[in-house]
């Protein structure tokens, strides 16, 4: 798997107005819940008042992001690196470099990750946290 696209947006950055966020210094965080699965808070609910959320989002070869819905928030996927599926409201999606996916809220799905790993970048509106 080449993972050259996935390195320039875990070391990029965030470019403001008046600042720049390094993605490097922003420390993984393991899941709470689902084993295997890291997330980098990119941009959080307190950067944009509750209205939208950035994260980096590493899984693990052939772990999981196990059924679960976002009950307010809209929730999209670019996957940056890696190959996996997506299970999005019983339709499976096959992610690979370049696919975009959209669950509306409300929406059941899962992310399970293939033999290299899965990387994607998430987004909420409104904000996950």
């Amino acid at each position: 798997m080449n993972n050259n696209l996935f390195e320039a947006f875990n070391n990029g950055f965030l470019k403001l107005t008046n600042k720049t966020v390094e993605f490097a210094d922003i420390p993984w965080s393991k899941h709470p819940v689902f084993e295997g699965v890291e997330l980098k808070h990119i941009v959080t609910s307190k950067d944009t008042d509750g209205k939208f959320s950035y994260h980096l989002v590493r899984i693990t070869p052939n772990k999981s992001i196990k059924n679960h819905t976002h009950e307010t928030q809209l929730e999209t996927h670019e996957i940056v690196a890696g190959f996996g599926v997506c299970i999005n409201d019983g339709i499976t999606i096959p992610y690979e470099v370049g696919t975009i996916s959209i669950i509306p809220s409300g929406i059941p799905h899962e992310v399970t990750a293939g033999d290299d790993g899965l990387y994607l970048f998430a987004k909420f509106i409104p904000a996950l946290c």
